[in-house]
């Protein structure tokens, strides 16, 4: 543990915004999703964040837009929240280098810690394995930085074939993969992420669980044999915690979401709940923070 690390409070690893008088959301359509098409801010976000003892967040793409992440690279920049940026760019173009520098050399480019795509929306189910997207996955790992993969259970082959490929490069796996908690199937999912896990250079984010349940009735018992395959799996020096905010409104609130993770993580000591809430994060996005609340050893109310 960092000295750095030492006086965190909750790091919150994966959370977005957006402002649609800036650029439509597309994704966010029907009338499920209705109470999401409004502006989402770090002024909305902090006020919760501060309340859980969230002290540093990743701000993560939502769309696959290259305009996005120098505008999330700026907020962070003016931010004391918003420790690190995961952002997109497009990994087969031949200049992937030269954009990662011009990032790296704008406002706020010190906390570009990533980038992600919208596998999950990928036809392909070995788009991950294309040589062009190989090619700039490589170039990430040659300027720093990890790679978030948002993947259903169906595209996990393939990312344990490119993880295998480029032993350099972490990659962080969104949502745990995406499991299918309506119907409370494990298999193949839980083998395939036990595949990834066995992986050194692979890391996974205890998020987007309740929006993966069933939104209206999802309980503790539902989200438990989830949590515990990668905890198992990875265990918590390679897990961290995510909200999904503002995402995670459908089914929870930002407090019982964070609540609902101590839960399951109960049976963790001190130093193993550090590092799922707070460490593995600082040490994957290599996150520059200070020192602040120390990490509350008891659940928050929801």
């Amino acid at each position: 543990m960092t000295g750095a690390e030492s006086g965190l409070g909750i790091v919150d690893a994966h959370h977005h915004v957006w402002d649609l008088s800036v650029r439509d959301q597309d994704w966010i359509s029907g009338a499920e999703l209705a109470q999401l098409r409004r502006d989402f801010t770090l002024d909305d976000l902090a006020p919760e964040a501060r309340a859980a003892g969230v002290t540093a967040t990743v701000l993560v793409q939502t769309v696959t837009v290259a305009q996005e992440t120098p505008e999330f690279l700026a907020l962070a920049a003016d931010s004391d929240l918003v420790a690190g940026v995961v952002g997109w760019t497009d990994l087969s173009a031949p200049d992937i280098a030269e954009t990662l520098a011009g990032l790296r050399a704008g406002p706020g480019g010190e906390r570009l810690v990533g980038m992600r795509h919208q596998v999950q929306s990928e036809p392909d189910p070995r788009w991950l394995v294309r040589p062009e997207v190989l090619r700039g996955l490589s170039a990430l790992a040659d300027a720093g930085l990890v790679y978030d993969l948002v993947v259903k259970p169906h595209q996990l082959a393939s990312a344990v074939e490119a993880a295998q490929r480029l032993p350099g490069l972490t990659f962080v796996l969104d949502h745990l993969g995406k499991p299918p908690i309506v119907s409370g199937e494990l298999a193949p999912w839980a083998e395939r992420i036990r595949r990834l896990a066995a992986l050194p250079n692979t890391v996974c984010k205890l998020s987007g669980m309740v929006t993966e349940a069933d939104w209206g009735s999802w309980t503790i018992e539902d989200l438990a044999p989830y949590a515990d395959t990668v905890l198992d799996a990875f265990g918590p020096g390679r897990l961290m915690f995510g909200s999904d905010w503002p995402v995670c409104k459908l089914a929870a609130t930002y407090s019982e979401v964070i609540a609902v993770a101590h839960e399951l993580t109960a049976g963790l000591g001190p130093a193993e709940r550090h590092d799922l809430f707070t460490g593995t994060a600082v040490r994957t996005y290599d996150l520059a923070v200070t020192a602040g609340p120390a990490l509350p050893q008891e659940p928050p109310c929801a």
